[in-house]
């Protein structure tokens, strides 16, 4: 059967139809409009396929089509045969709102005023699971998007409250006539507004933004873009491997790793590739699973892939991988060629070197560059599974667990990986605090596989399934793992943003090439996989230039090595010192 959604709209479609369009567009899903004026059921199917339509309109052009519903030409169960559901979002006006939810309840439902700042709100956790990895979650929202609407009154046995805070309700459920309707009291979220946030916070816009995306999440479950696995991994910032760096103790973090079940890759400062100690390194290699190493930078110092400077810049990075490198001949430890860049400050030129460097992925807590772009970046750019907004390389955001679980959640209800930062002081209570916070990761109501940061980047795709035996999937690292999980031969078609495909040396599929051609902004190609067969998709881009190699003078030198010296005994003295000195101070 095949999953459609219906898009119903006046004559003249409101700025909130056009968000709910540009919605369906974003998350994949097949959609045809219509009018209210030339509204029909229609028996839908060609080639032996049934169309089964979930309808998106504004409840007040709902209301415009309730009596044709309730015609008996249709049948008892002619509206239930060709919907699978409903959603309905509010036009701004709450009072109508509440009449078509009382009509379709059976009982009066009443209109809302916002309750106050302070109020937590719930996620239902109702069985249908509709609320995705959001379920049971309790959010306490900001208050511009408290003051953005209005609610409904969710006292009712009829309706169903799934987020609420009481009795006030700002998605709910009812039925009619056998057909679920998801019902928001908030206008749509409009993806492409521009993002004027470090990152998109799910507080400031959690009534606009969370119903609509659960529920096309929910219906168009095997017809949107979906992500096959739920990645996570910890990102510790800046540590040496030293059997301690400041709060961090590598013996005593691999024991919690192994008892909550969680992976943590350091973003390793490549100045360092000569001061490992080989007991810790045995450590890490001795498991891969819990422990990996990604770069961070180069000299680490402030701005240093902030500059737009692209030959100074090459030098950078070539200088960045050639320390990994060492290091890795040194300590026969691995890394994974995905960038963390110090203070999370970038220039749009820094993004384009690593791409033509041989990095898989760019891994940042900010995502805008320094200058800005002059295309600011949209929402619908970090609701993305990766920022493609640099180069068409792909940035896989990151956040501090300060930002809450509810936008982990959110994230992974986006398809996003879930990468989670901290700085060695996370961990001076013992690591009691990260603990405590990894057990909500692990109770959020979605599978997370834990997993080393390469790994992470290399599964960070979407697919949407577009008939039995093919899948159409979107690439964004250089690295891609496909797998086959099914039983029977798949055939994959392959896309990846690329607005220079003339930058593309090879793309690899194992070990053998792979034939491509470009279709306007993007490449695209074709891959065969038996049943249960996996290949690993490997792009590569041709060097972006002539490297200049040249020594830095000695006074840049001593200041790099003082103040990674300074930074250290900060990290490893005076931080630890004052925590204890504040200890005592409390006891």
């Amino acid at each position: 059967m095949q999953e459609k959604a219906l898009l119903l709209s006046d004559d003249y479609p409101s700025k909130n139809d056009r968000r709910a369009k540009r919605l369906l567009e974003f998350f994949g899903v097949s959609y045809q409009t219509q009018s209210t004026t030339d509204f029909q059921l229609r028996e839908s199917s060609s080639a032996g396929i049934t169309t089964s339509y979930r309808l998106v309109c504004a409840a007040h052009n709902f209301t415009r089509v309730i009596e044709k519903l309730r015609d008996p030409s249709f049948g008892s169960n002619g509206f239930a045969r060709r919907f699978h559901s409903v959603f309905l979002y509010s036009n701004g006006d709450v009072v109508a709102l509440a009449q078509i939810v009382s009509q379709l309840a059976g009982a009066r439902i009443s209109s809302r005023a916002a309750p106050g700042h302070d109020t937590e709100w719930h996620v239902s956790d109702e069985p249908d699971g509709i609320c995705g990895a959001m379920r049971g979650l309790r959010i306490h929202p900001s208050s511009a998007t408290l003051g953005s609407c209005d609610f409904l009154g969710a006292n009712e046995s009829s309706a169903t409250p799934l987020i609420a805070a009481g009795d006030i309700a700002a998605f709910l459920k009812v039925t009619w006539r056998e057909v679920p309707f998801f019902v928001s009291s908030a206008p749509l979220l409009d993806v492409d507004t521009e993002l004027v946030t470090p990152n998109f916070d799910v507080r400031d816009h959690l009534f606009c933004a969370v119903p609509i995306v659960c529920y096309l999440r929910w219906a168009f479950r095997h017809s949107s873009w979906n992500t096959p696995e739920l990645s996570a991994c910890l990102v510790l910032d800046d540590p040496l491997l030293r059997a301690r760096y400041g709060f961090v103790r590598y013996r005593e973090l691999l024991a919690l790793m192994k008892q909550l079940q969680f992976s943590t890759s350091i973003a390793f400062i490549p100045w360092n590739w000569r001061r490992s100690d080989p007991k810790v390194v045995q450590l890490f290699k001795d498991n891969p699973q819990h422990f990996s190493l990604c770069v961070h930078g180069s000299d680490h110092t402030s701005g240093e892939f902030a500059i737009s400077d692209r030959v100074q810049l090459r030098a950078i990075t070539s200088e960045a991988v050639r320390r990994m490198s060492l290091h890795q001949r040194r300590t026969g430890l691995e890394y994974d060629p995905v960038m963390v860049f110090p203070q999370g400050i970038f220039s749009k030129e820094a993004i384009l070197e690593l791409k033509h460097a041989g990095f898989d992925a760019v891994v940042n807590t900010e995502v805008h560059s320094n200058p800005p772009p002059e295309q600011k970046l949209r929402i619908s750019d970090v609701w993305d599974v990766a920022v493609m907004a640099y180069s068409d390389f792909p940035i896989y955001t990151r956040r501090y667990p300060t930002d809450g679980i509810e936008n982990f959640a959110f994230d992974l209800v986006l398809g996003k990986p879930c990468l989670v930062v901290i700085h060695h002081d996370f961990c001076r209570d013992g690591y009691a605090r990260l603990a405590e916070f990894i057990r909500q990761m692990n109770a959020i109501k979605a599978p997370l596989s834990w997993r080393r940061l390469g790994d992470v980047v290399r599964r960070g795709y979407r697919q949407k399934q577009v008939s039995p035996d093919s899948v159409e999937i979107e690439m964004y690292g250089s690295k891609l793992l496909v797998e086959n999980r099914s039983k029977a031969a798949m055939s994959y078609f392959v896309r990846r943003r690329e607005r220079e495909p003339k930058s593309i040396e090879t793309i690899h599929a194992g070990p053998l090439p792979v034939s491509w051609e470009a279709v306007e902004d993007h490449i695209e190609f074709k891959l065969e996989l038996g049943p249960s067969e996996s290949t690993l998709l490997t792009l590569g881009f041709k060097p972006a230039g002539e490297l200049v190699h040249g020594r830095k003078k000695f006074a840049y030198r001593a200041k790099t090595r003082l103040r990674r010296y300074l930074s250290e005994a900060r990290d490893n003295y005076l931080t630890p010192a004052k925590a204890r000195m504040v200890a005592l101070s409390r006891s």
